[in-house]
């Protein structure tokens, strides 16, 4: 997925790749559209343990939240940035924008602004999605400590002014 679309991906091509056959590829998933759907689901259950457990300590911060986030994707990078990249699933990035759109509010104090919340959420996802893309994708990325920082900050600053 990192350099063609998934539908251009066939199972041979794959199954070679992973130096398994056409046989043991079936056995575990119906076609490539499965595999991925498969994995994005694993992810998902991991992003949201990850949550679940640091929203629910009892010294809770957006700060460690976010760490904790960006130690999953930088464990899982390979996967992440293809599919969020060019050849990606939108409906994974999609889905990602609404589990961040759930639990923005266990993440952050935004209850004492009641008003325009459409826009502070979509502008808080969109942030979200862009940094994680940036890094992901940068040559040279910050260590997940430092740009977790470097997050909360951007958040908790823009919230600020509001």
């Amino acid at each position: 997925m990192e350099t063609k679309e998934i539908k251009d991906i066939s199972v041979k091509e794959l199954s070679d790749l992973a130096d398994i056959n056409r046989g043991t590829f079936y056995l575990h998933y119906n076609d490539i559209y499965d595999m991925l759907e498969k994995m994005e689901d694993e992810l998902f259950v991991e992003f949201n343990e990850i949550l679940d457990r640091t929203l629910t300590a009892e010294v809770s911060s957006s700060e460690a939240t976010l760490q904790e986030v960006f130690a999953f994707l930088e464990r899982h990078k390979a996967f992440a940035r293809a599919t969020m990249g060019p050849h990606g699933d939108l409906a994974f990035v999609n889905r990602m924008k609404s589990l961040v759109k759930e639990r923005i509010y266990d993440i952050l104090d935004v209850s004492d602004l009641n008003q325009d919340l459409d826009y502070i959420e979509a502008f808080i996802i969109s942030g979200c999605i862009g940094v994680i893309e940036t890094w992901l994708n940068h040559p040279t990325p910050k260590p997940p400590e430092e740009i977790a920082s470097i997050c909360n900050d951007l958040l908790r600053k823009g919230l600020r002014l509001m």
